[in-house]
């Protein structure tokens, strides 16, 4: 079973041409024939940010200073996860064709989904970089820690998007589920608040890894150090995440076909 899986990951992997191939040629259908193209998301986002900042920076006294590239970090990394997530739930499903009349490695469906949202992710960033050169950069010696966080952030939502994409191609009220856990998850993860705004309930921060997970990534950005804590269970998750979906997959992969 095992064995079974890591030969469909190393050939996803040894694909890379054909699903970073199709991701980006599905990101550039979305805006075909546009002239502005795939940075209408970043304009999206751009507008959002603005918006949410004045009105929540306002309410909350904060600096905006401040607070702008706080919420920038928080919403555009979390815009990734999340859609990651979301997508990831039916991607087996929405490639059911490729699936039942293509001899392919499954999971380069998965890898797709994250690849995608990675070049979405790009764009969007280019919101961060402005803020962080207007606003100036809180701390240089901070910043490569950004890199190794990202790549945990990655692994992560990786190991996600192929569980709940193989429960949900067994469980098709899934997808649904999913898209209303991640907008509950919005409300209590501090992303437009600041983990210690919620002083009262310090629990629903301390206990919520998915908060874990948005400080890893944007802590180093904001001159910050992610804590031991945060580490530990951003580590955590993606072992023992990455294990679950190796041998949840690797027990249903033939299944696949038949679910779709």
């Amino acid at each position: 079973m095992l064995n079974l899986i890591l030969t469909d990951l190393r050939a996803s992997i040894a694909s890379w041409r054909l699903w970073t191939l199709l991701g980006w040629l599905e990101v550039r259908q979305r805006y075909a024939r546009s002239r502005v193209g795939p940075f209408w998301l970043t304009i999206s986002m751009g507008v959002m940010i603005a918006s949410i900042g004045v009105v929540y920076g306002t309410l909350f006294g904060q600096k905006m200073t401040d607070y702008l590239p706080f919420l920038s970090i928080s919403l555009v990394m979390w815009t990734f996860f999340s859609q990651t997530v979301i997508e990831g739930s039916t991607a087996y499903i929405n490639s059911a064709t490729y699936i039942r009349q293509a001899s392919t490695p499954k999971l380069i469906y998965m890898l797709q989904v994250v690849w995608r949202n990675l070049v979405i992710l790009a764009h969007n960033f280019v919101i961060i970089v402005l803020l962080l050169a207007v606003f100036g950069v809180k701390s240089w010696e901070t910043l490569p820690i950004f890199i190794p966080a990202l790549l945990l952030y990655i692994l992560n939502a990786q190991w996600i998007v192929m569980v709940v994409g193989l429960l949900s191609a067994r469980f098709r009220d899934l997808p649904q589920i999913v898209a209303s856990v991640m907008q509950i998850a919005f409300y209590i993860t501090p992303i437009i608040y600041r983990p210690n705004a919620l002083a009262r309930f310090s629990l629903i921060v301390d206990l919520n890894p998915l908060a874990h997970l948005i400080e890893l990534v944007r802590a180093p950005l904001i001159g910050q150090v992610p804590s031991a804590m945060t580490w530990a269970v951003a580590i955590g998750m993606a072992v023992i995440g990455w294990l679950v979906a190796l041998l949840l997959t690797g027990r249903y992969l033939k299944r696949i076909p038949y679910w779709v």
